[in-house]
């Protein structure tokens, strides 16, 4: 319902502030074409992801220090802690981040912020960079019309520059303008009131432009218009730093418990930061003017000083948190402990949770390292998931494959029996959200990614399709399974605990090798599998046909045990496809090389058809 409200309301509180000045109009478009810019910027770094940010992370935040300095740097680069927190919360819920690394990216990145106020005061102020822009909107488009996807890159990163000078050069103009009518200076409040006052007004500024920069940049463009006094900017300042958390608060909401910790920690970092500020404020005022004197910063240069002070209370920040990360980072451990992952429970009596992907967060769409890791994890959960439901289909529980007792005499000592559940009711409340989601989340990502990075998307996605088509063939075998697993006649109840053997042989086999994390070893050895599959497949013909021949089963029988047969086919084809994807777990040259060596049906027939002659 705010929702809805919130874009009206601002509409109207536009209009009418344009009709009461033409100033606020020139300060209003001003600031639009400076959020621009921060988009282009953004749209222009997503560009040159490709593995690389992945490769940087594995060796660049591996100690709090390296952490720290990740962050510091990346968000001077893209000017946009914003987006850093949110990218960082990205990777850490999809496991490319560990909590105590993704605390530190996000201390740095708040230090790294305070790059752009320097960037505003000392640049944007004193220089008409609006000549800067000009030729940078000019070799911008011309690099975004080529069909190089890092030329478009750079294009975009071109036009975020040109249109950040831009817009600053407007709202510089507008208050210039607006100062020669109005003073708003007269609504100034000085003392304990107005800090307050104007860091709740720096917060709601942040919170509605989703962006620290845009307040710092309006705050300071204001300041040296003398639209505004010294110590309500400050205040100002402040309260962007804790009005910014607004953005990772929104990126956690559909991130996993890894994601809303970091969120957590970013708003108890900034909280704490602005809160310590406020009751030191005349200390650090003073810290303020004792540097800037050393800087040789005139007394009157209050923008020059308030980018000082900005980097003096985020590095207050750093100084009380940064030591601390570890601990910190176990509390919050404590205070949101991770829920255990629905397993697939069909012990209960009660009614069964429908559950959804854990790893699949949408900010990690536009992130394309980050959204392969995540659908990695997402694959081998619904691999393990699968093999559960399987287990229960042919009613052998996992402990069992999983042991090393021999698999017959599991089955001989395990008769079939009526379940609780349907093997369809089972999948439709633990696979088959988790399926759709991962589907989504492909078609959602891939526009995203490098045409590689979409290679393995689609690749996990049919790795997942295989495990899904084994659970609906053996949906269809259970039916049959239930009737005549249970039949008087003992033939027919050999048979069918034999097709049971098969399956779990190839459930016992995957294990095996996932425990092992013999993932090369399962892929050269998944083509001999899938011919002895096959070899099995065909000689079960004969077995049928000696059957009925000694009129141990007839031939209405025989004809469910010929189709629920090839079910078994399939169902263990469908395993041993799944599982080599699953395994390698999104490795590129695993996945090339399973294409390379990839034998269908037809060539294993000729394979078999010439070792009979």
């Amino acid at each position: 319902m705010i929702k809805k409200l919130a874009l009206p309301v601002i509409i109207i509180a536009l209009c009418y502030s344009f009709w009461l000045s033409k100033d606020i109009q020139v300060i209003a478009a001003g600031l639009a074409i400076f959020l621009y810019g921060m988009i282009s910027l953004e749209k222009g770094f997503n560009t040159f992801t490709g593995g690389l940010i992945e490769k940087i992370l594995n060796v660049a935040t591996d100690r709090p220090w390296k952490s720290f300095s990740f962050g510091v740097l990346a968000t001077t680069l893209m000017q946009s802690s914003s987006l850093v927190s949110v990218l960082t919360i990205s990777f850490l819920s999809s496991g490319l981040l560990g909590l105590r690394q993704g605390i530190g990216i996000i201390i740095g990145a708040n230090l790294g912020t305070t790059t752009g106020a320097w960037l505003i005061a000392g640049l944007g102020l004193k220089v008409n960079i609006s000549t800067y822009a000009m030729p940078m909107l000019v070799f911008g488009l011309l690099f975004l019309l080529q069909t190089s996807n890092y030329r478009k890159g750079t294009g975009y990163i071109l036009l975020g520059i040109g249109f950040i000078f831009l817009g600053i050069h407007y709202i510089k103009e507008g208050f210039e303008a607006f100062r020669e009518g109005i003073e708003l200076t007269q609504y100034a409040v000085g003392g304990a009131k107005g800090l307050i006052i104007f860091t709740l007004v720096g917060v709601i500024a942040t919170v509605i432009m989703q962006s620290s920069h845009a307040t710092l940049l309006l705050i300071i463009t204001a300041l040296s218009s003398a639209q505004v006094n010294y110590e309500n900017a400050l205040a100002i300042a402040i309260g962007a730093n804790i009005g910014t958390t607004i953005t990772a608060i929104l990126g956690a909401m559909g991130a996993n418990v890894q994601g809303k910790r970091l969120a957590l920690a970013h708003v108890i970092f900034n909280l704490l930061t602005g809160i310590v500020t406020l009751l030191l404020i005349k200390q650090v005022m003073y810290c303020t003017d004792l540097f800037a004197n050393w800087l040789t910063i005139s007394s009157d240069d209050y923008t020059l000083r308030l980018a000082l002070f900005h980097t003096l209370f985020n590095l207050l920040g750093v100084l009380l948190l940064l030591p601390f990360v570890t601990v910190f980072a176990k509390q919050l451990v404590k205070w949101l402990p991770e829920k255990a992952s629905v397993a697939v429970d069909l012990t209960s009596k009660s009614a069964l949770p429908v559950v959804r992907a854990y790893y699949l967060n949408p900010a990690s769409v536009r992130y394309a390292d980050s959204a392969i890791s995540a659908l990695r994890k997402e694959s081998l959960g619904l691999f393990n998931s699968t093999f559960e439901v399987i287990c229960y289909a042919i009613q052998i529980t996992s402990t069992d494959i999983k042991s090393s007792q021999s698999l017959a005499k599991i089955i001989k000592r395990s008769p079939v029996r009526l379940q609780q559940w349907t093997v369809d009711h089972v999948y439709k409340h633990f696979l088959k959200g988790i399926y759709s989601d991962i589907i989504r989340f492909v078609g959602d990502s891939r526009r995203y990614m490098t045409t590689e990075q979409g290679n393995q998307a689609i690749a996990l996605m049919l790795a997942n399709r295989h495990l899904i088509d084994a659970v609906k063939d053996v949906k269809h075998l259970s039916k049959n399974l239930i009737i005549y697993g249970q039949s008087a006649n003992k033939a027919v109840r050999e048979e069918y605990d034999m097709l049971r053997l098969r399956v779990a042989e190839v459930l016992r086999l995957i294990n095996q090798n996932f425990e092992l994390e013999a993932s090369r070893m399962f892929l050269s050895q998944s083509e001999m599998i899938k011919l002895e599959i096959e070899k099995q497949d065909i000689a079960y013909n004969g077995v049928l046909e000696e059957l009925i021949r000694n009129e141990a089963i007839d031939p209405f029988i025989a004809s469910s045990l010929l189709n629920d047969n090839s079910y078994v086919y399939d169902i263990c084809r469908h395993l041993v496809e799944g599982a080599v994807v699953a395994m390698s777990q999104g490795a590129e040259e695993l996945i090339i090389l399973k294409q390379e060596i990839e034998l269908d049906r037809s060539e294993l027939q000729e394979i078999l058809k010439g070792s009979s002659l």
